[in-house]
């Protein structure tokens, strides 16, 4: 068995945060909706769908101009600090059961597998979100939005897991649950995995709607490719 996981070629295996490994965008949308209350907006949950993948700062505008107000910097900055600490109040509140299906079953293989694993985020929270759901240390490398100065779909923040892991990006595997973020790893030159609907991620090399649709058959012949 050692011997044979031996002469499997190193891949990279790099993981989105949200919506792939833990739904946190149910936090996000509460966020945002309560800020969106003080510019007399109702902010939708379908409105969220478009910031799935962008950076806090890039989704302040987008809803500023969704509610078209007019904000002073001073005003974005402290809307910027509170949507973070609201956030951060929900996921203290996070558990294991907040994991989305599969994901430890796929971890945990490409661990027996020996392949690198990294997480590539937009997210600035991502290490305390990982600590709080016991997940850290399944990660050999993690890029966030402390990390990368360009937001998906530049590939910033994957070229950076590539490079952390040692891992050519031709030999990189990219999960991401959104159209910014399958962009980017297409540009990276990585392939591309979607996780959700088809209509929303049909830019990817392969769209499966969440991890229990992919076998571990599958993730071997990845490895092997």
């Amino acid at each position: 068995m050692t011997e044979n996981i031996l002469k499997l070629k190193k891949k990279a295996f790099i993981f989105d945060l949200d919506g792939v490994i833990v739904d946190t965008a149910k936090f996000h949308y509460l966020a945002w909706r309560n800020l969106a209350k003080e510019m007399n907006f109702d902010f939708t949950e379908e409105q969220n769908e478009l910031f799935k993948g962008v950076s806090r700062v890039r989704s302040l505008e987008i809803l500023l101009d969704l509610a078209s107000y007019d904000a002073t910097q001073e005003q974005k900055d402290r809307w910027l600090i509170q949507k973070n600490e609201e956030y951060l109040k929900y996921i203290k509140g996070m558990d294991d059961s907040e994991i989305l299906p599969d994901v430890v079953r796929v971890l945990d293989f490409l661990e027996e597998k020996n392949q690198g694993i990294a997480l590539g985020s937009a997210s600035k929270n991502a290490r305390p979100i990982l600590t709080k759901l016991d997940l850290l240390d399944k990660f050999q490398a993690i890029v966030d939005g402390n990390d990368v100065t360009a937001a998906k779909p530049d590939p910033e923040v994957f070229l950076k897991g590539g490079e952390a892991l040692k891992i050519e990006r031709t030999d990189c595997i990219v999960f991401e649950d959104s159209i910014a973020g399958i962009q980017a790893a297409n540009s990276a030159g990585m392939i591309s995995i979607g996780i959700g609907e088809q209509d929303v991620l049909h830019e990817a090399n392969y769209v499966f709607k969440d991890f229990t649709e992919m076998s571990n058959a599958f993730l071997l012949e990845l490895i092997e490719a």
